[in-house]
């Protein structure tokens, strides 16, 4: 398997699928900060927004867990 192809399916690997977790996961700061200040300034447009990308990123956490989970043993970096 050529380092291109590796590099490709990176994404699929445990590895990448980690880093997607960690990037995912540090999204939910700046939407915590958004909830936050949306809150102090009563702003219900900004709190639903906030709302909104907090569960898709509930729900995108939840889809790599799941990929994590049905990866197992088949890591393609290590073949």
């Amino acid at each position: 398997m050529s380092k291109l192809t590796k590099a490709k399916d990176f994404k699929k690997s445990k590895s990448g699928t980690y880093l997607s977790i960690a990037t995912t996961a540090f999204g939910a700061f700046g939407v915590a900060k958004r909830l936050k200040k949306a809150r102090a300034e009563s702003d219900t447009l900004v709190l639903v927004d906030a709302t909104v990308s907090a569960v898709a990123i509930v729900t995108g956490l939840a889809i790599l867990y799941r990929e994590l989970k049905r990866l197992g043993d088949d890591d393609v970096l290590l073949g």
